[in-house]
């Protein structure tokens, strides 16, 4: 048993095979001895059908050592958004819905991934498992589901706060006068638990002695592109990345001339990967002769890729940004793999700083030593952003921000 559960998180885009390697790294954890469970977060299931078992809400033993489980969007509204669907469905009804229809429509989308996101922190807060393996929804939707505890955070400092002054003021006038139910104390109340159970969850996946985020690819142009971007956002939001798995890799002794073509075409992006991604490490997979369907094919696919490694410990570390001072002035730098200086747009207020890289945005809260501190100026150079801050002046008595 280990003092800390680790946290391995495999996406990728859909179809790069990540739910098997995903599958494959819980049986070889559980082989060497580590309890091990397993869980998806995308809606399209696929995890019961790599083990050849039927899969469900709560943690089901499929091996020793090793459980598995799939979640399902009613079990996990019902567990945590139960009494915020409570009153959405209230307003409904008094829109006219009948009871039926209002319950489904207050299932809105995400609910099921956000409620699978947070069996992380439940795993991992009830001392039960020592590895936690999560095959996460494609790229795409996984980065919206990790922004989620940031953009909650906000609603809860500057929003939810207003919102219940004014239900208070003005709750018992609406509901009187207009008949509209309003919320109580309680739906607040269990919107800021939720909020809490996300920033909970946030905080356990950027820590890099708990969390690996692992990304999945096949060996196609088009996959690697857009793995170097959630490769860049994983970066932008601070989440560990430590391991990329380049899968279906086919052998040297490749036969048929139908395979010759897309063997050259590995052949040619390997070495790009290699150099794109570093210093990450790269493993292989192979393309194996059969489905990968059930423990004795994952077994062997987890030992083609893994080897004699333990695939619970981290195989890079690295941090996210750093902070050093330089000829009087505070320099903040950010990696940003595979970005380009015109898609990045800065934009700061207060004690945040907004990172634009594309569509997707980070508010990253500078560090106390920066808060006061103006900014001077920001130069992208070697896939590394680094913003100037002048250094705070110390007061009087000495108790400034810098140094």
């Amino acid at each position: 048993m280990r003092d800390v559960a680790r946290i391995l998180l495999y996406t990728g885009k859909g179809g790069v095979g990540k739910t098997s390697v995903a599958a494959a790294t819980a049986l070889a954890c559980a082989q060497r001895g580590h309890r091990t469970i397993v869980f998806s977060t995308d809606i399209a299931h696929s995890l019961g059908d790599v083990f050849g078992v039927e899969l469900g809400p709560q943690p089901l033993e499929i091996a020793p050592n090793l459980w598995g489980q799939e979640s399902d969007v009613f079990y996990n509204v019902s567990r945590y958004w139960g009494r915020i669907q409570e009153y959405a469905a209230s307003v409904l009804r008094w829109r006219g819905l009948d009871e039926v229809l209002a319950e489904e429509m207050t299932v809105l989308p995400g609910m099921d991934e956000v409620g699978s996101l947070l069996w992380i922190a439940e795993h991992h807060d009830s001392g039960d498992y020592d590895v936690i393996v999560v095959d996460a929804a494609p790229t795409g939707e996984t980065l919206r589901l990790l922004s989620l505890p940031e953009a909650g955070k906000w609603w809860m400092e500057k929003i939810e706060p207003i919102g219940r002054r004014i239900t208070k003021l003005t709750g018992p006038f609406i509901q009187r006068v207009v008949g509209m139910p309003m919320p109580g104390d309680d739906v607040f109340n269990a919107g800021e638990e939720l909020f809490r159970r996300l920033e909970h969850m946030h905080d356990l996946l950027i820590d890099p002695d708990r969390t690996s985020v692992r990304v999945v690819l096949t060996l196609e142009q088009v996959v690697i592109k857009e793995a170097q971007r959630s490769f860049t956002y994983f970066h932008l939001y601070g989440y560990p990345t430590d391991l990329v798995i380049a899968n279906r890799v086919l052998p040297d002794d490749v036969g048929w001339k139908y395979f010759r073509g897309w063997y050259e075409a590995q052949q040619r992006y390997a070495p790009m990967v290699e150099q794109a991604f570093a210093p990450i490490p790269i493993l292989r997979a192979p393309f194996l002769d059969r489905e990968v369907i059930g423990l004795e094919i994952l077994g062997e696919l987890g030992r083609d890729l893994y080897a004699d490694a333990d695939p619970s410990l981290p195989f890079y570390r690295g941090r996210p940004y750093t902070v050093e001072r330089q000829d009087g002035e505070f320099i903040l730098a950010v990696e940003l793999p595979f970005a380009m200086k015109e898609e990045i747009t800065l934009t700061r207020h207060a004690d945040e700083l907004m990172i634009d890289v594309g569509t997707w945005r980070r508010n990253l809260v500078l560090p106390r030593a920066l808060v006061d501190a103006p900014t001077r100026g920001a130069k992208f150079d070697d896939h590394v952003l680094k913003i100037r801050f002048a250094a705070p002046v110390r007061s009087a008595t000495g108790g400034g921000t810098g140094g």
